[in-house]
């Protein structure tokens, strides 16, 4: 794809190995979330637009924590593209595609991510440009083993698997050579969120920067 999405995703700003998927439903939660996640090192940081509260808390999390990159996720339809825009999100990232939503990314100016988990789904976006991908959902589509089997035909293709991925697992994941990055919600546990127990979210965030394989500093 054309303009800015070639500046990426999966390198936004300060790379890290993982970026933290954040389902809120306090706008409040947002800035001390992030910033302690930015604290511990995992600057890009995905809102999900699963809760009325998710457009609310990515305008707070970008207004109040500019050295976070912060983004919408879970964008499903072309009218959300906007909306996420105009809250303040820096790029996108789908579980999903069509043409329609894939023109709206596109059209955003913003870096995109849509999520794919088949061959053929990755085939059509590397024919459209596209070559960031999110693999969703990585543990139930296939894992390691599925992206490890794209990798020789598909050599140009990087990948954020997402999906039942936790800090034992994403390890396998980040020493592909295909993958540049993963998405969790390991380091917020709900308790932590519930108590706001920002500093436990800190030291798990700093446990899952410490996790960098080389196919994500490229």
């Amino acid at each position: 794809m054309r303009g800015r999405h070639d500046a990426g995703v999966l390198s936004p700003g300060p790379r890290a190995p993982v970026i933290p998927v954040l389902t809120l439903d306090d706008p409040a939660d947002a800035p001390p979330l992030v910033r302690a996640l930015v604290r511990g090192g995992l600057a890009a940081v995905e809102i999900t637009l699963r809760t009325p509260a998710a457009l609310e808390a990515i305008t707070a999390a970008a207004r109040e924590v500019p050295e976070a990159v912060v983004g919408a996720g879970t964008v499903v339809r072309a009218e959300q593209v906007g909306a996420a825009a105009r809250a303040g999100a820096r790029f996108l990232v789908s579980p999903g595609w069509t043409g329609g939503l894939l023109d709206a990314m596109a059209a955003s100016g913003l870096p995109f991510l849509p999520g794919v988990s088949t061959a053929s789904e990755v085939v059509a976006l590397a024919e459209r440009g596209v070559r960031e991908l999110k693999f969703f959902p990585a543990e139930a589509a296939g894992g390691t083993a599925y992206l490890r089997a794209l990798a020789a035909p598909l050599p140009e293709i990087r990948f954020c698997p997402t999906g039942g991925i936790d800090a034992a697992r994403a390890p396998a994941y980040l020493a592909l050579p295909n993958v540049a990055c993963v998405g969790g919600s390991w380091m917020v546990p709900q308790d932590a969120l519930r108590d706001r127990d920002w500093d436990r979210v800190e030291r798990l965030a700093r446990e899952a920067a410490a996790l960098g394989a080389p196919s994500a500093q490229v």
